[in-house]
Protein backbone atom coordinates (compact mmCIF):
# COMPACT_ATOMS: atom_id res chain seq x y z
CA UNK A 1 0.00 0.00 0.00
CA UNK A 2 0.86 3.39 -0.50
CA UNK A 3 0.35 6.81 0.64
CA UNK A 4 -0.82 9.87 -1.33
CA UNK A 5 -1.72 13.48 -0.73
CA UNK A 6 -4.25 14.90 -3.06
CA UNK A 7 -4.71 18.96 -3.03
CA UNK A 8 -7.97 20.14 -3.40
CA UNK A 9 -8.91 23.93 -4.45
CA UNK A 10 -11.11 25.34 -1.90
CA UNK A 11 -13.48 28.23 -2.29
CA UNK A 12 -13.73 31.64 -0.70
CA UNK A 13 -15.89 34.70 -1.20
CA UNK A 14 -14.55 38.07 -0.38
CA UNK A 15 -16.60 41.35 1.55
CA UNK A 16 -15.39 44.59 -0.10
CA UNK A 17 -16.85 48.25 0.38
CA UNK A 18 -16.11 51.54 -0.80
CA UNK A 19 -14.36 52.78 1.87
CA UNK A 20 -10.59 51.83 0.60
CA UNK A 21 -9.26 50.84 -2.93
CA UNK A 22 -9.45 47.29 -2.93
CA UNK A 23 -5.87 46.05 -2.04
CA UNK A 24 -6.75 43.62 0.00
CA UNK A 25 -8.81 42.19 -2.64
CA UNK A 26 -5.95 42.56 -5.34
CA UNK A 27 -3.05 40.81 -2.65
CA UNK A 28 -5.55 37.91 -2.61
CA UNK A 29 -6.04 37.62 -6.30
CA UNK A 30 -2.52 37.91 -6.87
CA UNK A 31 -2.36 35.04 -4.40
CA UNK A 32 -4.65 32.53 -5.85
CA UNK A 33 -3.18 33.18 -9.34
CA UNK A 34 0.51 32.63 -8.11
CA UNK A 35 -0.68 29.36 -6.30
CA UNK A 36 0.16 30.42 -3.04
CA UNK A 37 -3.10 30.20 -1.61
CA UNK A 38 -4.96 26.83 -3.01
CA UNK A 39 -8.76 28.40 -3.61
CA UNK A 40 -10.45 29.99 -5.61
CA UNK A 41 -12.14 33.33 -5.36
CA UNK A 42 -16.10 32.07 -5.86
CA UNK A 43 -18.04 35.58 -5.72
CA UNK A 44 -16.82 39.04 -4.55
CA UNK A 45 -19.75 40.90 -2.70
CA UNK A 46 -19.47 45.14 -1.91
CA UNK A 47 -22.43 47.18 -0.30
CA UNK A 48 -21.90 49.78 -2.86
CA UNK A 49 -21.76 49.66 -7.07
CA UNK A 50 -18.87 52.30 -7.13
CA UNK A 51 -16.65 50.41 -4.66
CA UNK A 52 -13.17 50.67 -6.00
CA UNK A 53 -12.45 46.99 -5.90
CA UNK A 54 -15.09 45.89 -8.01
CA UNK A 55 -12.72 46.87 -11.15
CA UNK A 56 -10.17 44.74 -9.80
CA UNK A 57 -12.68 42.19 -9.60
CA UNK A 58 -14.22 42.67 -13.06
CA UNK A 59 -10.61 42.91 -14.46
CA UNK A 60 -10.33 39.02 -13.35
CA UNK A 61 -13.29 38.10 -14.17
CA UNK A 62 -14.47 37.44 -11.10
CA UNK A 63 -18.23 36.87 -9.99
CA UNK A 64 -20.05 40.15 -7.96
CA UNK A 65 -22.73 40.74 -5.93
CA UNK A 66 -23.79 44.04 -4.07
CA UNK A 67 -25.23 44.02 -1.15
CA UNK A 68 -27.71 47.20 -0.06
CA UNK A 69 -28.18 46.07 3.27
CA UNK A 70 -26.92 43.76 5.77
CA UNK A 71 -30.23 42.10 6.35
CA UNK A 72 -29.39 40.54 2.80
CA UNK A 73 -26.17 39.26 3.02
CA UNK A 74 -26.89 35.84 4.20
CA UNK A 75 -28.89 34.90 1.00
CA UNK A 76 -26.69 36.48 -1.46
CA UNK A 77 -23.80 33.88 0.41
CA UNK A 78 -26.54 31.42 -0.74
CA UNK A 79 -26.96 32.66 -3.82
CA UNK A 80 -23.54 32.66 -4.61
CA UNK A 81 -22.63 29.39 -3.58
CA UNK A 82 -25.81 26.83 -3.74
CA UNK A 83 -23.84 23.98 -2.87
CA UNK A 84 -22.52 25.29 0.09
CA UNK A 85 -18.90 24.52 0.01
CA UNK A 86 -17.46 28.13 0.77
CA UNK A 87 -14.86 27.51 3.01
CA UNK A 88 -13.71 31.24 4.22
CA UNK A 89 -14.99 34.61 3.72
CA UNK A 90 -12.54 37.29 3.41
CA UNK A 91 -13.89 40.74 4.83
CA UNK A 92 -11.35 43.47 3.16
CA UNK A 93 -12.56 46.69 4.26
CA UNK A 94 -16.41 45.49 4.68
CA UNK A 95 -18.08 48.16 6.48
CA UNK A 96 -22.12 46.54 7.17
CA UNK A 97 -22.32 44.50 10.66
CA UNK A 98 -21.94 41.26 9.93
CA UNK A 99 -24.83 39.51 11.74
CA UNK A 100 -24.92 36.97 14.17
CA UNK A 101 -27.23 34.70 11.77
CA UNK A 102 -24.02 34.61 9.29
CA UNK A 103 -21.44 34.29 11.69
CA UNK A 104 -23.58 31.44 13.18
CA UNK A 105 -24.11 29.74 9.60
CA UNK A 106 -20.22 30.06 8.99
CA UNK A 107 -18.66 29.13 12.25
CA UNK A 108 -14.09 29.72 12.30
CA UNK A 109 -15.00 30.58 8.22
CA UNK A 110 -15.16 34.43 8.40
CA UNK A 111 -12.06 36.43 8.59
CA UNK A 112 -11.64 39.88 9.57
CA UNK A 113 -8.90 42.19 9.41
CA UNK A 114 -9.16 44.32 12.70
CA UNK A 115 -6.99 47.92 13.05
CA UNK A 116 -5.68 46.85 16.07
CA UNK A 117 -3.74 43.99 18.42
CA UNK A 118 -6.29 41.48 19.36
CA UNK A 119 -5.14 39.19 21.93
CA UNK A 120 -5.97 35.51 22.71
CA UNK A 121 -7.78 35.94 25.64
CA UNK A 122 -10.19 38.68 26.75
CA UNK A 123 -8.57 39.59 29.52
CA UNK A 124 -4.98 39.38 27.83
CA UNK A 125 -3.05 41.41 25.83
CA UNK A 126 -0.30 41.72 23.23
CA UNK A 127 2.91 43.02 23.63
CA UNK A 128 4.83 45.22 20.55
CA UNK A 129 8.08 44.34 19.21
CA UNK A 130 9.79 46.56 22.05
CA UNK A 131 7.73 44.85 25.02
CA UNK A 132 6.03 48.00 25.20
CA UNK A 133 2.02 46.97 25.53
CA UNK A 134 -0.04 46.89 22.17
CA UNK A 135 -2.82 48.29 21.71
CA UNK A 136 -6.80 46.21 20.74
CA UNK A 137 -8.56 49.71 19.32
CA UNK A 138 -11.54 47.45 19.95
CA UNK A 139 -14.52 48.28 18.33
CA UNK A 140 -12.47 51.11 16.31
CA UNK A 141 -12.40 51.32 12.57
CA UNK A 142 -9.48 51.85 10.58
CA UNK A 143 -9.12 56.24 10.70
CA UNK A 144 -10.07 56.14 14.14
CA UNK A 145 -7.79 53.12 15.32
CA UNK A 146 -4.78 54.70 13.76
CA UNK A 147 -5.23 57.80 15.46
CA UNK A 148 -5.99 56.65 19.25
CA UNK A 149 -2.55 54.50 18.06
CA UNK A 150 -0.82 58.32 17.81
CA UNK A 151 -2.67 60.15 20.73
CA UNK A 152 -1.84 57.15 22.82
CA UNK A 153 1.74 57.55 21.75
CA UNK A 154 2.57 53.95 20.84
CA UNK A 155 5.60 53.54 19.60
CA UNK A 156 4.23 50.25 17.01
CA UNK A 157 0.98 49.96 15.09
CA UNK A 158 -0.16 46.57 14.07
CA UNK A 159 -3.21 45.12 12.87
CA UNK A 160 -4.76 41.21 13.47
CA UNK A 161 -6.90 38.81 11.19
CA UNK A 162 -8.87 36.83 13.62
CA UNK A 163 -11.85 34.57 12.81
CA UNK A 164 -15.08 36.39 13.59
CA UNK A 165 -17.10 35.46 16.44
CA UNK A 166 -20.33 36.47 18.36
CA UNK A 167 -18.13 38.27 20.75
CA UNK A 168 -17.56 41.83 18.42
CA UNK A 169 -13.60 42.08 17.59
CA UNK A 170 -12.52 38.99 18.93
CA UNK A 171 -12.08 35.87 18.02
CA UNK A 172 -9.27 33.42 17.42
CA UNK A 173 -5.91 35.08 16.08
CA UNK A 174 -4.66 33.77 12.39
CA UNK A 175 -1.83 36.60 12.34
CA UNK A 176 -0.96 39.34 13.85
CA UNK A 177 1.66 42.23 11.99
CA UNK A 178 3.40 45.65 13.33
CA UNK A 179 4.81 48.45 12.29
CA UNK A 180 7.28 51.00 13.97
CA UNK A 181 6.02 54.98 14.69
CA UNK A 182 8.19 57.46 13.08
CA UNK A 183 8.16 60.87 14.99
CA UNK A 184 7.06 62.74 12.01
CA UNK A 185 3.92 60.07 11.05
CA UNK A 186 0.68 60.99 10.78
CA UNK A 187 -2.59 58.92 10.22
CA UNK A 188 -2.07 58.88 6.06
CA UNK A 189 1.66 57.93 6.46
CA UNK A 190 1.48 55.41 9.13
CA UNK A 191 -1.39 53.52 7.80
CA UNK A 192 0.15 53.62 4.26
CA UNK A 193 3.24 51.08 5.74
CA UNK A 194 0.74 49.62 7.98
CA UNK A 195 -1.19 48.31 4.76
CA UNK A 196 1.36 47.02 2.89
CA UNK A 197 1.92 44.81 5.86
CA UNK A 198 -1.59 43.83 6.30
CA UNK A 199 -2.28 42.96 2.31
CA UNK A 200 1.31 40.44 2.62
CA UNK A 201 -0.50 39.17 5.92
CA UNK A 202 -3.57 38.14 4.65
CA UNK A 203 -2.20 36.13 1.66
CA UNK A 204 0.11 34.73 4.32
CA UNK A 205 -2.69 33.53 6.74
CA UNK A 206 -5.09 32.42 3.68
CA UNK A 207 -1.99 30.62 2.07
CA UNK A 208 -1.54 28.42 5.47
CA UNK A 209 -5.40 28.03 6.29
CA UNK A 210 -6.03 26.97 2.48
CA UNK A 211 -3.14 24.29 2.09
CA UNK A 212 -3.10 23.02 5.85
CA UNK A 213 -7.73 22.24 4.69
CA UNK A 214 -7.35 21.15 1.43
CA UNK A 215 -4.38 18.24 2.00
CA UNK A 216 -5.87 14.80 2.26
CA UNK A 217 -3.78 11.95 2.97
CA UNK A 218 -5.62 8.51 1.92
CA UNK A 219 -4.33 4.72 1.60
CA UNK A 220 -4.65 3.32 -2.26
Amino acid sequence: MSQKTNKKKLKIAILISDAGTGTNLQAIINGVESGKINAEIYGVISDKENAPGLERARKHNLKIEICPKKEVLLSLLQKINPKKDILYICLAGWKQIILDEVILAFPNKILNLHPGLIPDTTDGAVKNPDRTQALWNKSMLTTKAIKNFLDKKSTFVGSSIHFLTLNFDFGPVLGRTFEKVEDNDNVESLYSRLKKKENQMYVQVLEKLTNTQATSVYLD
